[in-house]
Order: C-alpha cells, then structure tokens, then sequence
C-alpha cells in the first residue's frame, strides 16, 4: 500500500496498489453553479487540492463560447460574451430537466433575449439554435464544461480520470438530477455520486472539525447565498456507534435535519436590477437616439460593470460604473453608491431571512440551539445581506469556511471515500428528502373506484434508505403512480417550478398467476409487496415487486422439509470441501447507512416477519426436549414469494433515447477532436518556433560553435532561417503534422552538435565522481587486506582470491580511464567521442559491484564460537562461560572518517537474505 500524506487534520489513510497502464486512482469533484466551476481533486501525492484551470485559477467560469469554429471555455468564453452575446452561454445549471414551458425556462428568454431558444420537438425541452446547422441541448452545453474541468483534473494530477462526485442543488427533482447524469455521461464520467451542495459544505466543515464532534448533538446552519439562489441547511453533527464489520465503533455523523431554499434570490439578480439601472441611467443621458436595452452587445457589457460594480460596493461606500463605447461610440460613466443599490433590492433583501425560517420548520428546532450560521456563496459577501441576516438569527455570523470552494473540496473527500482507490477517514452521511414522495393508486369499493395515496418518503426523511410498500387487496394486474405530494411547505410559485409532479406510472402484470403459485391449504396472502430505494444521489429506484405469502406446515411437512434440510446442507457441504468456498457478497452501498427496511402498507403498515421469528431451514428452538423423548413438532411458518412483472412509464421529461444520445455523443465527439487538434497544432507550432530562436541564439555562442564543424553549422543555420520565413508565410496555416515533421527535421540535424556539447560539458563532473569512487575504493581494499587469514587468522572475511579480483578491477579501470582521457584530450571539440559519460558510469558500476560484494559480506560475518577451558565451567550450572569475539573495527583512513563512508549502499544490499548456511560464519 501507498501511504499517502493529507491535510493535517483530513485522514486519507491509504491507496490501494497502483500499477501504471492498469487503471487510475484519481478522482475527482466538480461543484458546479450558475456563474463558477470549480474541479477538486484526489490522487497519490495531491490528496485533496482544487484542480487550476490554464490560468492557474482555482475557479473558472462557467461559460462556454463558439466562434470562428473555435470553442472556448471559461475567462476566454466570458470575454467573448460581452462582444458577442449570442455565442456565449452562461447559467445554464437551472435549465437541466425542464420543459420549454417550465417558469424557469420562460424567465431565462425572458432576462437574455439575444439567445435564439425553441422547444425539442421529440422531448419538449429547451434547445439552443447557434446557427443553422447547430443546436445545443442545455445537457450537452453541460456535458463540455465537465468535460473541460476533466481535463483541468487529469492535467492537475497527470492520470486518467474516469470517476467523479458531482454538486447539486438540494432542490433538484428527479428530472434535473437525471438530466445531470445523462450530461455526465456525455462527458465521458462515471458518476458516484449526486452529492446535494449543502451536504458537501456540511462535510468539508465537519472532516476539519471532527476532533471537536463527540456524542452531544451540535446543530450549525449553514447559509449558501450563490448567483442565483439561496439555501439555508441545518446540519447535526454527533458522534454514533455502528456495528458493521462485528465489533462496535465510533464514527462522527452528520445528518441534514432542515431545508429551506429560495429559487430566484442570489447574486445575478442584484447585478440584473443595477444592469436595469445603468441602462435607464444611459438612456436619460440621451447620448444617442437608439435605446441601449434594444442591444445585446450593449446590455452584456452593462451586465459585466454592473458585477465589478456590486463586487466593489460590498467593500466600498460608491464606486464609478464606466464603459467606453457602451453604444454608437459612446463612453458611460456614472457614480453608483452603496445606499441606491439597496434601494433598487430592497424587495430582494427583505426575502434574506425566508429560508432560515423555513429550515428551522421543517427541523423543528428554534434558534437557541443553533450554535453557528456559517456563510457560504458569494453573494453573501453584500454588506445588507449579512445586516438583515444577523438580525434574523441574532448571532454573529461565521465566515469559518472556504465560501467558495467548500463544497468541491467535501465532494472531493465524498469522491475519495466512494472509489476503490482510496480508504478515508469514515464519516457517515445522512441527507434530507426535500420533495416528498407518494404512491398514488385505484381501490375498488362496492362497485366505485376510489383513489388512495400513500406516504412513501415525507418530507426531511433520512436517506440512502429503503422501503417497501404493500398492496394487500388486489387479485389481478393493476398499476400504481409515484409522485410528488405534501408540497404544502413550498410556495406556489415554486410548485410550478418543478414542472411536472407525477414522476413514474408502475404497471404489474402477472398478479393473478402469482397468487394461483401460492395458493393452497394453510396459505395465507400477507399481499404484494414492491421494495423502492432512494440512493445516495436522491433517485428514486423500484428495486422488484414480489407477492409474498405464508405458509404454516404440518408435522408431517415439516419432517420432510427437515429431511430436505439435511440433504441441502450436505450438498453444500461437499460442495465446499471440493469446490472452495463461496466468495461473501459485498454489503450494498445503499444499506450502510439504513440497515433496515422502513415500510408503509395500504391499509396499515404492513411488517415483514422479524427475522429472529423465521427459521426457513430446522426446527424452531424448543422443539426437542433434553430426555430423548419423542420430538413434538410444533407449527412452523414459512414465507412463499413470487415476482410479479414491472413495466415502468416515465411521466415527467422523457429520458434521452438511445438515438438521440448517439447524436449528441456524435456531435460532442466531433467538438473534442477539433479542440484536440486545435491544441496540438499550438503546440507544434510554439515548440517550432521556441526550438528555432533557441537553436539560432546557441549557434551564436562558442561552447556550440566548437562541437560543430563550419558547413554543419552553416546547414543548421540555413534550415532555421528557411523554417522561419516559412512560418511566416506558407506555414501560417499549416498543420499539426507539417509543424512536427519540420520539428523532427531540425532536431536531426542539431542532434551531434548537441549531444558533443553535452559530454563536453558533463564529461568534468562525471570524472570527479569517478575519481572519488577510485579513492575510496582503494582506501577500503586497504581495509580488507587486513582481513584475510594470512594477516589475520582470526578475523579471515575475505579470501585471497576476492581481495586480488578487486584489486585487479581497480587496476584496470585506472589504467582504462588514464588511457581515455589521454586519448580525448588529442581530440577537437567538434570530432568525435571518445570517452562518453556513460561509458564512465560503466566502468565506475564494475568498481562500485566487486566493492559492494565485500560490504555486504563484512556486513553478515559473525566470529566463530571458540571453546572455554574445563576450569571456567561453573559445577553443577551445566554452562560454560562463552567468549565472543567481536566484529574487527575499520580501520580509519587516517582523516578521522570511515574509509568506505562515501561509497553509497543501495537500499538492495540493506534488505538482501542471507541463506541459512552462511549464518554458520
């Protein structure tokens, strides 16, 4: 394992083993808004870092433009906005999963006009028309910025990066979150999780704090002001005790307990109300006949002064809003003080406290135990907001927290904990249902038909979790709808923000068949059971639909079915003995963190069996006495389940066909490659014309004048001159190819000036080495003469015929390098090698061999045992005082050091195993 070091108080405690060309490690976050991306990252060496952009910024606009048949993302793409309104597209994330007619969707043509959007005629959602030939999909838009902050995180940490935790609003329903999953997969991602932004905030807060989190519930509420809407969460931090692999643990645990939210208050419609002032204000001036609104070159630019603005007024009291050229050639300056943007949002600063308010009801929890109101999201950053808002929960407010990247950085952690090539510190999560959800149906009652709707998630339910819902009057097919209910605490305007509220229609088939299985004598029908699941990324799943009966057996068929019992396990006994075990099957991600299943039933709540009551294989306890009596039996209950057929009917947005993902892929595809090639191309052509100016400022230079001969220089020089007119002429548009073979070419032909100037320059050094590898070579072999059995029979380490190879070797490579540099020393610069670098580190590798071959053999001799005389033997003890001869000391080369103190020991010959015969020395 790879130990890896991490934020000093985050633990990622190891990575499992990775083995380049075989899969990556890395993973990666993306927090995705309406005016920012940010890209966090986890990989070996960089355990928890947000990913730089190619501006070395930790945040990139979420903005992407198209223009001249270029695609561009981020600052690039916002600059083009402004010039040119239509190619860009910015705040794209609320226009994921809806119809054409959704508010939202109207409200977004209606505050960005220039943009040419009409509905899909196959899904009726909003499609954006670039030109005649080009449309885009809100998710395909979507699916390019992930895929360019997959690129910032595979160029951060220099792997392939295929798994990724993605941020959503915590109000997303399940059109919006799949629409976010199907962008994701364009992108080339797989998705472990949709983690809700105020989750991940609450994570980054508690993995920073979780020494401070003990068995005492501690409630913070964070508040999340972003640019286009606010949401308030109140978090319980605790520390719980779970029993998952046998044994009882602590682990911190933070559960979301309250929502609340507001769709259209944030940052942009403050700058969109002091857009609309500059405007009108322009327009007053009557610097020219033509309205300023009517442009929307002229109202982009209003719109980027009206965000430095507001950014400035948060610190400053007035500030000068000023653009040169607003509209026909005419400057706009106007001064714009603190106290008139409030007065134009006022009406917006007053909604400041409402999700505060409706977080605290659904938690139900007052504000006396709120111990802190972190601040989150840029917008927060408004003097007036952070006033009305400390007025409301009367308490100071925390900015203890990265506002703009805490929740990249705990989805990163999220995304961690999630891949398999990492195992954090456990911190268990808990996340709120914001919309309810219900199982709607018909019942029929003396010849009417009458609607019943059932609860099967309410609102601020825990979940991952299960449950399971019973229909215990039904004998033939029927259908179910699953929808949203219980919307009570959501204003009206915010309903019909959701679009549509029926999510699936559930058909079953095959009832009456299953019901026709079971029957029988002792049969009782506890009804028809369908097991849903909302997983970690708020979706919605109906896992199967089963009928389940109980069957309660005689005697007689409980002999027989303890007989077949027997012979059951038998088989499988075998079967283990010959075939090895059956590999355990892992625990569901979706039961870790409910292990039971929760249920509601038609009519009542409908419980499946405890499992402590339910003995499918045996007898029950008691069912034998300790006399060897006769055995009485006593009734035993079995249960007898049957699948029943599902087809499921998608009532809201409908998914994308596999036609229609084809041709987005298709089209995405086409983009990537474009970009590719783009990139490529630039690159070429920097490296040819950097290695071109190089080349031609180091011929200038004597050092590579003198490895060259006069005509190869000339040639050199030439070939650079013709590739530079070149560039600037015929090769301005040349490709990728062109640029890297006219690359190559000068590469081969300064290849032997080069590589003569490199020995010449590398030749001094590595000679130096040499000569300390000679000197303390000698001087160890000065060392080991003392230890052979002519000199010193006692300590005999080394034989004779060791001591001469070494002392041969030495010789000869003396002799060699002496020779060699004679030779060199008779050679110009400009000819050939004779005495290279690595033929130097050759001859010092055959020194370096012999020398560590003795080392290590000193290194494991032990002094013989030598026998005591009968008179130091103690009577009666039976042991015989032994005289250890110690390890001769090396003699010191007379300047107070260890004659082989220089010569380095790999790490090799540290851990190298000594056969058992040679501890016998």
């Amino acid at each position: 394992m790879m130990k890896i070091n991490i934020l000093w108080i985050v633990t990622l405690i190891w990575c499992s083993t990775y083995v380049p060309g075989t899969y990556s490690t890395a993973v990666m976050s993306v927090d995705i808004g309406s005016e920012w991306m940010k890209v966090g990252i986890v990989s070996p060496g960089v355990p928890m870092e947000m990913a730089l952009n190619k501006e070395s910024k930790r945040k990139t606009p979420a903005t992407i433009a198209y223009r001249d048949g270029e695609r561009t993302f981020g600052e690039d793409a916002h600059s083009i906005g402004v010039r040119f309104p239509k190619n860009s597209y910015s705040y794209l994330i609320d226009l994921l999963g809806k119809s054409f007619d959704n508010p939202i969707v109207q409200q977004f043509i209606k505050l960005f006009p220039h943009y040419d959007i009409t509905a899909d005629p196959e899904r009726g959602m909003p499609v954006f028309n670039h030109d005649e030939n080009t449309k885009f999909t809100p998710e395909e838009l979507i699916a390019q910025l992930l895929h360019k902050g997959k690129e910032f995180a595979q160029a951060s940490t220099g792997q392939p990066i295929t798994e990724c935790v993605i941020t959503v609003p915590s109000y997303f329903n399940y059109a919006e979150r799949a629409a976010m999953l199907d962008a994701a997969q364009m992108a080339d991602l797989r998705v472990l999780q949709l983690i809700n932004d105020h989750t991940a905030i609450a994570l980054n807060y508690g993995i920073f704090r979780s020494k401070e989190i003990n068995e005492s519930a501690n409630y913070v509420m964070f508040y999340d002001m972003g640019a286009q809407s606010t949401k308030v969460s109140i978090v319980e931090y605790k520390v719980v005790k779970t029993k998952e692999r046998g044994f009882v643990e602590s682990h911190p645990q933070l559960q979301v307990i309250g929502v609340g939210y507001d769709r259209n208050l944030g940052g942009l419609m403050f700058s969109l109300r002091l857009r609309d002032h500059l405007a009108a204000k322009f327009n007053e001036m009557k610097k020219t006949p033509n309205d300023v609104t009517q442009n929307p070159r002229a109202m982009a630019k209003l719109l980027k002064e009206a965000n430095r603005v507001k950014t400035v007024l948060s610190a400053n009291a007035d500030h000068y809003a000023q653009i040169e050229g607003l509209l026909d050639e005419q400057d706009f300056r106007i001064q714009v003080k603190r106290e008139e943007l409030e007065e134009m949002c006022a009406d917006l600063i007053l909604r400041v406290p409402n999700p505060v308010n409706t977080a605290l009801k659904n938690a139900g929890l007052t504000m006396d135990v709120i111990s802190q109101v972190i601040l989150v999201g840029g917008a927060t950053r408004v003097p007036k907001v952070q006033e009305i808002l400390q007025t409301a929960v009367n308490m100071v407010l925390s900015k203890n927290i990265n506002a703009d990247e805490a929740a990249a950085m705990g989805a990163a952690y999220r995304a961690a904990d999630l891949s398999i090539g990492f195992k954090v510190k456990k911190f268990i999560i808990k996340d709120a249902i914001v919309l309810p959800i219900q199982v709607q149906f018909d019942r029929d009652n003396d010849s009417q038909v009458r609607q019943v709707k059932r609860t099967l998630f309410g609102l601020m339910n825990p979940y991952p979790q299960k449950k399971v819902i019973t229909f215990n009057k039904h004998a033939s097919d029927f259908s179910f709808n699953v929808n949203y209910a219980d919307l009570d605490h959501l204003p009206a305007e915010e309903i019909k923000n959701l679009g549509s509220l029926n999510l699936t229609r559930v058909a079953l088939t095959g009832v009456a068949d299953a019901i026709a299985k079971t029957d029988g004598p002792n049969v009782e029908s506890k009804g028809i059971k369908a097991h849903f699941v909302m997983d970690d990324s708020g979706l919605l799943k109906l896992i199967n639909v089963e009928l389940v009966a109980e069957k309660t057996l005689s005697p007689e068929e409980q002999q027989e079915d303890e007989e077949e019992s027997s012979f059951a396990k038998l088989g499988s006994t075998i079967s283990k003995l010959f075939g090895g075990d059956t590999p355990k099957k892992e625990k569901s991600s979706d039961s870790e963190e409910t292990e039971s299943e929760q249920q509601s039933g038609e009519s009542e709540q409908a419980t499946e069996p405890p499992t402590d009551k339910v003995e499918t294989n045996g007898t029950a306890k008691g069912n034998s006495t300790e006399s060897g009596e006769a055995k009485v039996l006593k009734p035993k209950i079995v249960y007898l389940k049957e699948k029943i057929g599902i087809t499921e009917s998608l009532l809201s947005i409908p998914i994308l066909s596999e036609n229609q993902y084809k041709v987005s892929m298709a089209k995405l595809d086409k983009l990537n490659k474009h970009d590719q090639e783009r990139t490529r191309r630039e690159t070429a052509l920097n490296s040819l014309e950097a290695f071109v100016i190089d080349t031609q400022s180091k011929l200038e230079m004597k050092e590579f004048k003198d490895c060259g001969k006069v005509e190869e220089i000339e040639k050199i020089l030439k070939s650079c001159s013709d590739v530079s007119e070149w560039l600037y002429d015929d090769g301005s548009d040349a490709t990728a190819k062109q640029y890297e073979d006219k690359l190559a070419s000068l590469k081969k032909l300064t290849n032997g000036i080069y590589s003569k100037h490199w020995e010449h320059n590398e030749r001094p050094e590595a000679l130096a080495a040499f000569k300390d590898i000679l000197n303390n070579s000698k001087s160890f072999l000065g060392t080991a003469k003392n230890f052979t059995k002519d000199v010193n029979p006692d300590k005999d380490i080394f034989t004779d015929v060791e001591i001469k190879v070494l002392t041969k070797t030495i010789d000869d490579v003396e002799k060699w390098v002496a020779d060699m540099v004679a030779e060199q020393n008779k050679l110009k610069k400009h000819e050939d090698i004779k005495l290279t670098v690595k033929s130097l580190t050759e001859k010092m590798s055959e020194v370096d061999r012999e020398v560590k071959y003795l080392l290590n053999k000193l290194k494991i001799w032990r002094p013989k045992k030598l026998p005591v005389p009968k008179e130091n033997v103690t009577e009666g003890s039976g042991k015989v005082d032994e005289e250890v001869i110690e390890p001769p000391p090396v003699e010191s080369s007379g300047d107070g050091e260890e004659p082989a103190s220089n010569i380095e020991t790999p790490k090799e010959a540290e851990e190298t195993t000594i056969p058992d015969e040679h501890n016998e020395l």
